[in-house]
């Protein structure tokens, strides 16, 4: 099968698990894990963060994030089709007893006139505005990258009230990958920054947080409170540092495969494909034959082997990673035309 459901269908390689086999480790919640210590305080300086604090799932680092910025009632302000407002479970009211002002972007972008216009004034009938949370790059948008000059300009217009800023980096090794902007400089304008070693990098498990000192001891107690604080964490750690040190300038491979998978569903009439929206490693089409569901397409496709995912009545995901080669690209071409050329 060749499987673009997703970049978290992923398996561990045989030399990370030989590094898993081999980490030293130690209690987590005591900070006694040498191999958990070396993650954060690698990542930290990546990210040019003062620390890091390791985590379970990029939903957890998102969730801890929002917690440690804000009070019950807060507002955060965010694109309609992030990460954390539609596939975190209502995690923002439900963790943090806040509310979300979600604004229609552009390929996932929001402009600082656009986020300055949904800060709350200062009234007693209203939230007070406290987070604002970007993604980058974006997944329902396609994978795209979040301009830098625009995050420059938010962090501006932030500052100006006194508004905090988390991102959802958890493909940010994408964004490094397709614009060579390392992650350190993407990360500056943030008070707040996580990533995902499960998805690109193909880590079985985990994601960071990275902030400065007084951000990092909160989140490490609302990690605690939302049962993240693991133990002999050293085994996952090592996957994470493997991946990091192997698996990132691969990244590139997946962004060509996806340029040429989209290409080639572009020119089948059945489908049609936003190329602008082509960015990185996600592909979104969507149906245009009458009767031809998005469903549909996806149990046909199967049956001959390759795996996509219906994310709508008509809308089609596919995802380019480390466990898909170029010639599995070019086989799953050749499925695609075979079922759905004239």
């Amino acid at each position: 099968m060749i499987d673009l459901r997703s970049d978290t269908v992923t398996k561990p390689t045989q030399a990370m698990r030989k590094a898993m086999a081999e980490a030293e480790v130690g209690d987590d919640v005591f900070g006694e894990d040498p191999t958990v210590n070396g993650l954060q305080e690698k990542l930290a300086s990546l990210l040019g963060k003062s620390e890091g604090l390791f985590v379970p799932s990029g939903t957890m680092s998102n969730q801890i994030c929002i917690k440690s910025h804000t009070q019950p009632g807060d507002e955060i302000i965010c694109e309609k089709n992030a990460h954390l407002y539609i596939y975190e479970a209502g995690g923002p009211a439900f963790h943090s007893g806040v509310q979300v002002m979600p604004l229609p972007g552009k390929l996932g972008v929001l402009t600082a006139d656009q986020i300055e216009e949904a800060v709350r004034p200062q009234n007693i009938h209203n939230p007070v505005t406290r987070l604002i949370c970007l993604e980058n790059t974006h997944n329902r948008a396609g994978g795209t990258v979040f301009p830098l000059e625009e995050i420059r300009g938010i962090r501006q217009m932030a500052d100006r009230y006194g508004l905090q800023m988390h991102l959802d980096g958890a493909r940010l090794w994408n964004a490094e990958a397709a614009t060579g902007i390392p992650l350190k400089t993407w990360a500056q304008s943030f008070d707040s920054v996580s990533v995902c070693f499960s998805k690109g990098l193909g880590a079985p498990v985990g994601s960071l947080i990275a902030g400065d000192e007084a951000f990092i001891g909160k989140a490490r107690r609302y990690r605690k409170l939302f049962g993240g604080g693991m133990r002999q964490a050293g085994i996952l750690a090592a996957a994470a540092i493997h991946a990091v040190d192997h698996h990132v300038k691969r990244l590139a491979d997946d962004h060509r495969n996806a340029r040429l998978l989209a290409e080639a569903i572009c020119g089948i009439p059945a489908f049609q494909v936003d190329m602008e929206a082509v960015q990185t490693n996600i592909v979104y089409f969507e149906t245009l034959k009458p009767g031809l569901s998005a469903g549909e397409a996806v149990v046909r496709l199967k049956e001959k082997g390759v795996a996509v995912l219906a994310v709508g009545p008509r809308r089609i995901r596919a995802v380019t990673h480390l466990d898909v080669s170029e010639q599995q690209i070019r086989e799953a071409i050749e499925i695609f035309r075979l079922l759905f050329q004239p």
